[in-house]
């Protein structure tokens, strides 16, 4: 048994309105499942691929107060392309963000509704990862959470040192996820999540067995036909039913 990431859930004021903001930036196309739910996948994709992470933005109510501790990184191969997103990314609304970064190789960026992003630096190794290069989720121990995603999934550990672990998927394809030690303490509910999913055939239930056998904690919601968790550290995410 295993789970994979197979898209990101971001919770929005007005989710068709930034779904638009965010298919523009990525040359993305724009699908609902229903009222309140704006999904975004490549055009043509089969999803789920790892070639790609997708994006489900979901209206709420909850005003957004705190720097999310999930983003994304967006890539760039050369300088040209890095100003023709820089450009684009202002004519679509998005501002610059301080969290305190300093002096970094990226550009820290926020979309209209103020969810934080990186614009990264040219590297033409990124040629082929597509428009989003990294997930980032915050957390306080690299090693520690590397450990428990590293076995919750079946994405390849690449890297791990005291700052930050890295992982890729089996496949070798798509989007790194970055785990990033701050300083932060987690306070809220993130309106960012990782959604996991099991392959076709496994067992649902017995897969989230396994994840509480690794330290995830299950939490209770009602009306929903999914399974939410939250990881060692108390960071939410969702198990969907196998694909």
């Amino acid at each position: 048994m295993a789970t994979r990431l197979v898209q990101i859930n971001m919770k929005a004021s007005d989710d068709a309105a930034l779904g638009g903001f965010w298919a523009d930036v990525l040359g993305w196309a724009v699908s609902s499942e229903g009222p309140g739910v704006t999904n975004l996948e490549p055009h043509g994709f089969a999803y789920p691929d790892p070639a790609a992470i997708c994006i489900d933005l979901v209206v709420s109510t909850e005003p957004k107060t705190v720097k999310n501790r999930v983003h994304v990184d967006l890539a760039t191969t050369s300088a040209a392309h890095h100003a023709e997103l820089m450009g684009r990314l202002t004519e679509l609304g998005a501002t610059p963000a301080d969290i305190g970064q300093g002096d970094v190789p990226w550009t820290v960026m926020a979309d209209p509704e103020g969810n934080e992003f990186c614009v990264l630096d040219p590297d033409p190794s990124s040629q082929d990862i597509g428009p989003i290069a990294a997930i980032v989720a915050d957390c306080a121990d690299p090693r520690a959470a590397v450990r428990f995603w590293g076995e919750a999934m079946d994405w390849t550990v690449h890297e791990v040192t005291d700052q930050h672990a890295i992982l890729r998927s089996a496949q070798g394809v798509g989007p790194y996820l970055r785990l990033q030690r701050t300083p932060d303490p987690k306070t809220v509910w993130n309106r960012v999540h990782l959604d996991l999913r099991p392959y076709a055939g496994d067992d649902l239930r017995a897969e989230a067995d396994r994840l509480r056998s690794l330290g995830a904690t299950a939490i209770d919601l009602d009306g929903i036909h999914w399974l939410v968790f939250a990881d060692p550290e108390g960071s939410e995410f969702c198990l969907l039913t196998p694909s």
